[in-house]
């Protein structure tokens, strides 16, 4: 039964707070909604409330034992009893029941065959028990129960299991169960305790425990998650025995434990926090006198965000610090956390304040580059530190759109590079001044950029300077039109589009040739690109542009919802002469035209959706690059994905990849189908250029229910001559916990496979002594 009954805020009689006082104005309780009836009585209150007594025959005298016959109820509060014989004394409260005895209180429901319980304490026994758990609709049966209080029972020889048992099925038997010689309920502290307890799968057991403490809901708890084990082709075996504490309800910790047969012993732990100003994560791993590489192996990262109250406004400082060991670590722990097997590491330091027009960064970032023999990397300059101010007020008038930045940073180079690299400081100013003209059928907007910096090199350039100064102008004049029209595709209204574009810039040529690249990088050949007035990101370079950009999209959206379905583009770029302002290293473009821009993306119905982007040179009359990308999705647990990439003389690679249940590939259907309960999930990534497959997963999963089944292979390269393998395998039972072998192969599919969707097993959903009530 559902319903929503108004709960009393204040005692009855409660005078309206609106009212004179001494009139007495009496406008009766304020009344306030809740989602379900009131579960349970409070202790004190259900001391209070009489004892309902029925049945078909009733002997016994006022004060004295009380005798009931056929059909026998004894209620109070929220408990009720029924059985086919029950006795009750009042003077001591004290009842007990005979012959299909039931039990139905705020947290569960018992059957059993008799019954001893006294109704102020809630202390007694049940012989013969059925239980059902209201919550979490776990059940079982055991030998008898023993009744501590109204929140603690002891049931002995008991099972215990979230299989929701199958209508008419006499056969049916729980697809899992813990059997234990002693279980104990505390629905207080929301936990449930085995002793002498197996683990039974399909009726074998797989598992024993001798102790087990597990939550009743999803609340956090303090013990012992499950262990995994594993084997890779790095670590070998590996066992990780992983203990969760729950500090504080804003506060926890996880210490984990790990042996590795060909490597030894790894310990880490993660802390996290949470306040109502500052937040964060501090995690880190040791592993004493690594066997694979003869020395000790450690990592740390810690995440802090915090929002600091000041005079002039808040504040908000961000904190992450990441460090490895050593330069093999990213090879070794291909499967670290927080990013710490990428081979360059940032570790950061953030202050940001905004006032109203105005914004103040300040910064300083280090990094830690982890170099391979075979494929160096030419580490990124740090910035110890660096401070940004920018200005950019939303109404100057006259529809100008007006902004300005001011930068300085101190640039530090590896020194491991420092023969290569130079440090410096570099301070700059940047004013960007444009008035867009905006209306249904096209835009123009003229704009101009004036960039002013300033270096000082800590030893002399090639040219024997030690300082610089520049200014740098750029114009633009980036405009287009909207040209519409109603038409109709296989039997749908649709509007589509025509929209011309233009896109002019200008930057006389300054010679920076000498100038160090401190954060500067070619921008890529992209739609975005192409009608940018910038050829770097950074401010270390500005190409001397003077080119014309063309382009033209046409759309097909619908006319019901504007959605768009159809998407097509072109564009080129006209350069009038020749670069002379590179990065070094990089051949200057010659003047005439640039490579073809196509692009495209179709979207007909949700189910499909496709895109790609070619960029071709007509002069050589071949593609340079493309890439092809497409999904279809025709509903849950269904997605097939592919792409295929290629770059001229650099890689050319095909990717598939897919979740579909197994029996709709043979016509079953995965509602009430107990074949379409299989899954297959994976993703391949295979090179031509090098004729291998350079990323593997493929795996198995299956629902049943009330737990689900997973198993993947897995086979990721993480250099160019190595690549590591492992199989996982998981088993997550509802309501319980989730076992795995090979490490937890849900974090493999979430990072690998495109569009993938958990399958859950079925939770079912709570209940209450009212959904049955009679």
């Amino acid at each position: 039964m559902a319903a929503a009954w108004p709960v009393l805020a204040q005692p009855a009689g409660a005078q309206d707070a609106t009212a004179p006082r001494g009139q007495g104005s009496w406008v009766g309780p304020q009344l306030r909604s809740t989602p379900t009836l009131e579960e349970r009585v409070p202790t004190q209150q259900a001391e209070r409330r009489p004892v309902y007594l029925s049945g078909d025959r009733m002997e016994g005298q006022q004060d004295e034992q009380v005798r009931l016959q056929g059909d026998a109820l004894l209620r109070r509060a929220d408990t009720a009893v029924r059985a086919d014989e029950l006795r009750y004394d009042p003077s001591t409260r004290q009842a007990s029941a005979l012959g299909n005895v039931r039990v139905d209180t705020t947290t569960g429901r018992f059957h059993g065959r008799r019954l001893q319980l006294n109704v102020d304490t809630y202390e007694g026994y049940f012989d013969d028990v059925r239980y059902r758990l209201f919550e979490n609709q776990a059940h079982g049966q055991a030998e008898r129960a023993d009744f501590i209080d109204r929140d603690r029972y002891v049931v002995h020889e008991a099972d215990y299991t979230t299989c929701q048992r199958a209508a008419h099925d006499p056969d049916w038997r729980p697809a899992w169960r813990i059997h234990a010689r002693e279980l104990t309920i505390d629905r207080a502290a929301d936990e449930g305790v085995a002793r002498g307890a197996t683990l039974q799968f399909m009726g074998v057991p797989v598992l024993p425990v001798p102790y087990l403490s597990f939550p009743l809901s999803d609340r956090r708890k303090t013990g012992f998650l499950p262990p995994t084990v594993g084997l890779d082709s790095v670590s070998g075996l590996q066992y990780e025995q992983p203990f969760y504490w729950n500090i504080a309800p804003n506060r926890d910790a996880t210490l984990t434990t790990s042996l590795m047969a060909r490597r030894g012993v790894n310990l880490g732990g993660e802390f996290r926090y949470l306040e109502p100003s500052f937040s964060g994560e501090i995690a880190g791993r040791y592993m004493p006198a690594d066997r694979l590489r003869d020395r000790d192996r450690w990592s740390t990262a810690i995440r802090h965000r915090q929002l600091v109250a000041s005079p002039v406004g808040d504040v908000r400082v961000d904190l992450d610090l990441n460090r490895v060991s050593d330069d093999d670590y990213w090879r070794d722990f291909p499967r670290s956390s927080y990013g710490l097997a990428e081979r360059l590491l940032p570790s950061e330091l953030n202050a940001r304040w905004q006032q109203g027009d105005w914004q103040l960064h300040m910064r300083s970032l280090k990094w830690q580059t982890l170099q391979d023999v075979d494929s160096i990397i030419l580490p990124p300059y740090d910035m110890l530190p660096q401070l940004n101010l920018r200005y950019t007020p939303w109404n100057v008038g006259g529809g100008l759109e007006v902004s300005a930045e001011f930068d300085t940073t101190r640039f530090r180079a590896d020194r491991a590079f420092a023969a290569q690299l130079i440090d410096g400081d570099r301070s700059y100013a940047r004013f960007n001044l444009s008035r867009p003209w905006i209306a249904p059928y096209g835009f123009f907007t003229p704009s101009v950029q004036l960039h002013a910096s300033h270096y000082r090199f800590d030893r002399p350039l090639a040219d024997g300077s030690t300082s610089h100064s520049r200014v740098v102008p750029t114009y633009s004049l980036d405009g287009g039109l909207v040209f519409e029209r109603e038409t109709a595709l296989l039997g749908r209204n649709l509007l589509q589009t025509l929209e011309p574009r233009a896109f002019y810039t200008y930057t006389p040529y300054r010679d920076q040739s000498h100038l160090p690249a401190y954060d500067t990088a070619e921008l890529d050949f992209t739609f975005a690109s192409i009608y940018s007035p910038d050829a770097y990101v950074g401010n270390d370079r500005f190409a001397d542009n003077n080119l014309l950009t063309l382009g033209l999209t046409s759309r097909l959206l619908s006319a019901d919802d504007g959605a768009e379905l159809v998407r097509a583009s072109v564009a080129q770029r006209m350069r009038f002469k020749d670069q002379r302002v590179t990065l070094r290293g990089e051949p200057p473009y010659e003047k005439g035209w640039s490579d073809i821009l196509l692009g495209g993306s179709v979207n007909w119905t949700p189910r499909w959706a496709t895109s790609g982007i070619l960029q071709y040179d007509f002069d050589q009359r071949r593609s340079v690059r493309y890439t092809l990308t497409g999904h279809y999705r025709p509903g849950e647990y269904r997605v097939l994905s592919a792409g295929y990439r290629m770059k001229r003389d650099s890689s050319k690679q095909v990717e598939l990849g897919w979740q579909w249940p197994l029996a709709s590939l043979f016509g079953g259907d995965t509602a009430g189908d107990a074949r379409g309960r299989w899954y297959t999930v994976g993703r391949l990534n295979y090179s031509m250029r090098d004729s291998k497959l350079v990323d593997t997963i493929v795996g198995m999963e299956y629902n049943g229910c009330c737990w689900v089944g997973r198993i993947v292979v897995e086979r990721l390269q993480n250099s160019w001559q190595s690549a590591n393998t492992r199989i996982l395998f998981q088993l997550e039972l509802a309501g319980l916990s989730r076992i795995n072998i090979g490490a937890n192969p849900l974090g493999s599919l979430r990072n690998n496979v495109p569009y993938y969707q958990e399958v859950r097993p079925q939770q079912p959903a709570p209940s209450s002594r009212f959904s049955a009530y009679d």
